[in-house]
């Protein structure tokens, strides 16, 4: 991916107007960001609560809008970052106004919704960026630069439960991000999923687990949870003779390769260097840098819609397996 320096652009790039909708515990980070980042002009930011949207304009020295019409005169480019219920509806109309748009993950709640959406962009001629953040990480940049025939992937996503994103499940809310990076990983068509989870504290999943079989035989385990006692984030990747351990927590990466130098084979691990920076910085660079080259994202509308399909056959197996062990249970 381009560096997120790169995105900012030199001297002579073209300033880029950016507004951010919905300025909660996420879109306040996004707002910080959009602020300070050379060759954007934060104009404005627009919340349905406007002292929510006061205070952290305030907080940052940017305007507040009123309505997402005036975000879409006054910018080029809007992040929304709203809860996901409300994606499909609010990036239409933006993009129906000819504006870019980055949307936080999951892109939208349905797939039709996301067709749709792109269908737009396209008639349009619009950039659509999907919130990935992860995707950004720069240990994961490094571990997918390394990987290659990748055979096996187990994934640990857990997280304490907070009163954020609880309009989804945890499916579309946690473990989102691992099946995008493993669709990147594997880049071959899927063809099983099995999973099971069940809700704790909310009336959705709260927990899952996933197995999912790729083409070619690599197999992906994900858990995701947001009732665990502990905030967990690592990946482990394995090939015929490299694996590579990955705590996105710490931006690290642990590479451990095959060697037969002394005649009987054994395991050398060894520290990939990483670059560490703030994801989410990242993002909001290429996002900007796609709208002044008129490009493609790192993770386009098309990758946040197919890491959507994926995650809606993972809820599917969830369904299928809760209605078979009530049956048995009856």
């Amino acid at each position: 991916m381009t560096p997120a320096g790169a995105a900012e652009g030199g001297p002579a790039a073209r300033e880029v107007r950016v507004a951010v909708v919905g300025v909660g515990h996420l879109g306040r980070h996004h707002a910080r960001i959009a602020a300070s980042l050379r060759g954007v002009r934060c104009v404005g930011v627009v919340d349905r609560h406007p002292g929510r949207a006061r205070e952290v304009g305030a907080e940052f020295g940017i305007p507040v809008l009123a309505s997402l019409e005036e975000a879409a005169g006054a910018a080029e480019a809007v992040i929304i970052a709203t809860p996901t219920v409300s994606h499909a509806e609010i990036a239409r109309t933006l993009l129906a106004r000819g504006c870019d748009v980055l949307v936080e993950k999951p892109i939208t709640t349905t797939v039709s919704e996301a067709n749709t959406l792109l269908a737009l962009a396209r008639a349009k001629g619009r950039v659509v960026q999907v919130g990935h953040v992860e995707r950004y990480n720069p240990a994961v940049q490094a571990a997918l630069a390394l990987a290659a025939d990748v055979r096996f992937i187990e994934i640990h996503r857990l997280g304490i439960f907070t009163r954020r994103s609880l309009d989804v499940d945890v499916v579309l809310d946690l473990m989102i991000h691992d099946l995008q990076i493993v669709q990147a990983l594997v880049g071959r068509p899927v063809e099983e999923v099995r999973a099971v989870g069940m809700p704790v504290l909310t009336s959705t999943i709260d927990i899952a687990n996933a197995r999912i079989a790729f083409e070619g035989g690599c197999v992906a385990v994900l858990t995701a949870s947001r009732v665990s006692s502990d905030k967990v984030r690592r990946c482990e990747i394995f090939a015929p003779a490299l694996s590579l351990s990955v705590d996105m927590q710490a931006q690290s990466v642990r590479a451990y390769r095959l060697s037969r130098e002394t005649g009987e084979p054994e395991i050398v691990g060894s520290s990939v260097v990483v670059e560490r920076e703030e994801p989410l910085a990242r993002e909001i660079s290429d996002f900007v840098r796609a709208v002044r080259e008129r490009s493609a994202p790192l993770v386009s509308g098309e990758v946040g819609r197919d890491a959507l399909v994926l995650a809606s056959k993972v809820q599917e197996a969830i369904e299928r397996q809760r209605a078979a062990a009530e049956g048995v249970r009856a």
